[in-house]
């Protein structure tokens, strides 16, 4: 589960932010939209955060800010000088940050131990990795290296007698088998690292991203449609929403993909590959009990929208994943919003813990009576045009508060200026 994540010099975002799902005090809600952890140091994890902002205040650069984080964690071994290169983009509007590093650090946990995690870097190495875990309430540090600007090389932290190569010198191979472009942790877990693994299958499996400008991919919810009982449960979501869908079906059929050639030093290539290509139909019960099929032409960006979200969703409540979706309420209603949260705060329908950090403009939920005042967030772009993440609770609001009305009137910033505009 996440504890939380911290982002700095990254896009329009220049001090370190930090988002915290660690719960407060409040003992609104806590059975249900939070969960114990019975770990020194963290009492009790949310199960969603929701952050509000304006526009072009920095909500999605938060979200990329994190996709970047795990991009490099999946494929830092791997990628080529000029792939890496595009990772840097630091807050440009300042002479200093412009060629400082971006500092990404998260804590985590899983296996049954809290991770914290980071690492900075610029447009041309890793600067600096370290990893802190706590089996007690005490951290053990067990790695740290830093890059020495005189020397050009990597000074290293001795590693920590809790953390061991499966062979004897094998930590000293990882360390030196680490270029200045990759991370120690995809070197050392792709290498097979037992204790490494759980961290970086965390960012493999565990954490599930929805970029707002990114297509949305349907595959992961059509592959498992062939499981009777998962596409029974997809059927009782859309209904739920009221979309009255009897049926999905998906055949294959031949046709044209697309994919991009990457190739350092050259423009990128859009390629077209012959295949068999998945097509979607949906079933609508006619006046007269018949089925009427449609492609998905027919249905609405709405309808398309919830199904990506099926399998990501169950997903979560089966293992207990995070999901991060920027812009959440893009074609949804808000009901059907709630619908979703209120399925991840039952604890019987997500006994492993699933979480949602979400950014959203849909103001309903700003209801004491359906999210706690910790899970609310504000995003707000500063005089220096950087942005500010800041929780609900700094303004230490009242139990029964209006936050919605609170929010749309200025309370608490995170809203645009508007002025008038002439002709």
């Amino acid at each position: 589960m996440l504890v939380e994540f911290r982002v700095a010099n990254f896009r329009s975002i220049r001090e370190e932010q930090c988002l915290s799902f660690v719960a407060s005090k409040d003992r609104s809600h806590e059975a249900t939209h939070s969960l114990a952890m019975d770990k020194p140091g963290v009492a009790r994890l949310l199960r969603s955060a929701v952050i509000y902002g304006a526009n072009a205040s920095g909500k999605s650069n938060l979200v990329i800010a994190l996709m970047t984080m795990q991009h490099l964690v999946l494929n830092s071994t791997r990628l080529l000088e000029a792939q890496f290169r595009e990772q840097y983009t630091p807050f440009l509007l300042d002479s200093d940050s412009r060629l400082a590093p971006t500092q990404f650090e998260i804590t985590v946990v899983t296996a049954d131990l809290r991770y914290q995690y980071g690492f900075s870097f610029d447009v041309e190495r890793i600067h600096s990795e370290w990893l802190l875990v706590y089996e007690t309430s005490k951290a053990q540090r067990w790695f740290e290296y830093h890059h020495n600007p005189q020397t050009l090389e990597k000074e290293w932290q001795p590693f920590s007698v809790y953390f061991k190569g499966e062979k004897k010198g094998q930590r000293e191979l990882w360390k030196a088998n680490t270029g200045e472009r990759s991370l120690f942790l995809t070197q050392a877990s792709q290498s097979n690292s037992q204790q490494l693994q759980p961290l970086f299958n965390w960012f493999a499996n565990d954490l599930i991203i929805f970029p707002a400008q990114a297509p949305f991919n349907l595959m992961p919810t059509l592959q498992r449609l062939v499981d009777s009982k998962y596409k029974a449960w997809v059927l009782q979501l859309m209904n739920a929403a009221d979309i009255h869908i009897s049926d999905i079906r998906v055949e294959k059929k031949k046709g044209q993909g697309f994919e991009y050639k990457l190739q350092a030093g050259n423009a990128s290539e859009l390629l077209t590959v012959d295949g068999e290509m998945p097509v979607i139909e949906f079933g609508h019960q006619t006046t007269s009990g018949q089925k009427q099929w449609f492609d998905s032409r027919f249905e609405s960006f709405g309808t398309l929208r919830l199904l990506g979200y099926a399998a990501p969703l169950l997903d979560a409540i089966e293992n207990g994943n995070l999901i991060v979706v920027d812009e959440f309420d893009t074609s949804l209603h808000p009901l059907l919003t709630r619908y979703i949260l209120r399925m991840l705060h039952t604890p019987l329908l997500s006994p492993k813990g699933a979480q949602m950090w979400m950014t959203t403009h849909d103001t309903s939920l700003l209801d004491p009576g359906f999210l706690r005042r910790d899970q609310v967030w504000f995003v707000e772009k500063k005089k220096d045009q950087s942005t500010e993440l800041y929780g609900l609770m700094e303004f230490s609001p009242r139990k029964n508060e209006a936050i919605e009305s609170g929010y749309l009137q200025g309370r608490y910033g995170a809203i645009p200026f508007l002025s008038e505009f002439l002709f």
